[in-house]
């Protein structure tokens, strides 16, 4: 863990190529090599390009550590320690981030010197140690690398059912939002019909028709609302929330122990129900986000009017995030506002905490 966010930071693998550098040239130095100066320059070209992990080029870095490993491992030159970690240390990165048979091409050299020898000389045993050490490195970064290509898929099929999850509890709120507007219809057509003097037959016709489809309407979305509640859960009675009842809310956040401070600018203007029931969620959600990974710290809550569009901003001034800012409640508020017409960012703010901003779409004022 601690090597691989070393090596992960933007000068871990440079200072790593420069300490396994100055590593072997000692090594060869103490050790009293014969030709010492072929000896240094081999065992710089195998340790010097573990710096190319700066680029993000394993196979580059793996290459040139192998080739030169594979030429000093006989008598060639003394291949030291240092170059040894290089080695691993590249092939491990290397298996870890690219399919399994590029690993047997990296490790088809050493076993071809394992069998026969390069140099020609009697290096066998040592030939066949460094086939071990890479194999062994190989398996381990393979290892580390389908471990984290299934950890990748877990996590992305996790959101994707968090989205599928939001979306439901989304058309479920808006069941009650819709149902209250068909229902309106219905009742308006009957009394149309009923207290309208004088009304053609023809006009009774229609609105009979208008308020019997209303009332099929209002069946299928029961209908529809049974399939998405969850199994022996029951619907919810209670009129969804809008931004009259924001002010309840931080009222009790605040009980709750966390400071904030609310302010509104431009010119208030009526919302759809559909954008009034987003825009409330949106402002609850983030609050809960922010008592729960800043608890105590100030949020500041903003609302602009600004037409054709209304702002959200919800702040918070705690540490900012641990991690990278993509948990299920932020899925849930940017699948409210994109339902919508919006859009939603979040992330770290500039002078320091957490900040979720999201534009909402709002009709145009009356003249």
């Amino acid at each position: 863990m601690i090597v691989r966010r070393f090596l992960a930071s933007p000068d871990g693998p440079l200072a790593l190529a420069l300490v396994l550098g100055l590593a072997a040239m000692l090594e060869v130095t103490v050790g009293g090599a014969e030709e010492v100066p072929t000896a240094m320059i081999a065992n710089l070209v195998a340790t010097l390009p573990l710096a190319l992990l700066r680029q993000r080029l394993p196979w580059a870095a793996g290459a040139i550590v192998s080739g030169v490993l594979v030429a000093v491992s006989g008598d060639t030159a003394k291949l030291t320690v240092a170059a040894v970690i290089a080695l691993c240390v590249a092939a491990f990165l290397f298996a870890a981030r690219h399919h399994r048979g590029w690993s047997a091409v990296v490790a088809g050299p050493f076993l071809v010197n394992a069998i026969a020898p390069f140099s020609g000389g009697e290096s066998s045993v040592s030939a066949l140690l460094l086939l071990v050490i890479v194999v062994a490195a190989l398996a381990l970064g393979d290892a580390r690398g389908q471990r984290g290509r299934a950890i990748a898929e877990r996590d992305e099929a996790q959101r994707d059912q968090a989205v599928l999850e939001e979306r439901a509890r989304i058309a479920r709120e808006l069941h009650d939002v819709v149902a209250h507007h068909v229902s309106m219809i219905a009742v308006q057509a009957e009394t149309a019909r009923l207290t309208t003097p004088d009304l053609p037959d023809e006009g009774r016709q229609r609105f009979e028709a208008i308020g019997q489809t209303a009332r099929d309407s209002l069946t299928e979305l029961r209908r529809l609302l049974g399939v998405l509640r969850k199994d022996g859960s029951e619907a919810e009675r209670a009129p969804q929330p809008g931004l009259d009842e924001l002010e309840t809310l931080l009222d009790a956040a605040r009980e709750a122990g966390t400071p904030i401070r609310f302010t509104r600018s431009g010119r208030s203007v009526a919302l759809p129900p559909g954008i009034d029931l987003t825009a409330y969620r949106i402002v609850q959600e983030a609050l809960t986000n922010a008592r729960r990974h800043a608890p105590g710290a100030q949020v500041d809550i903003e609302l602009r009017y600004e037409s054709p569009t209304l702002q959200l901003e919800v702040r918070d001034h705690g540490p900012g995030p641990a991690g990278e800012a993509d948990g299920h409640g932020l899925v849930g508020m940017r699948e409210r506002a994109a339902m919508v017409g919006g859009t939603l960012e979040a992330g770290p703010a500039e002078d320091g905490g957490f900040s979720v901003r999201a534009e909402l779409p709002v009709p145009e004022p009356p003249a």
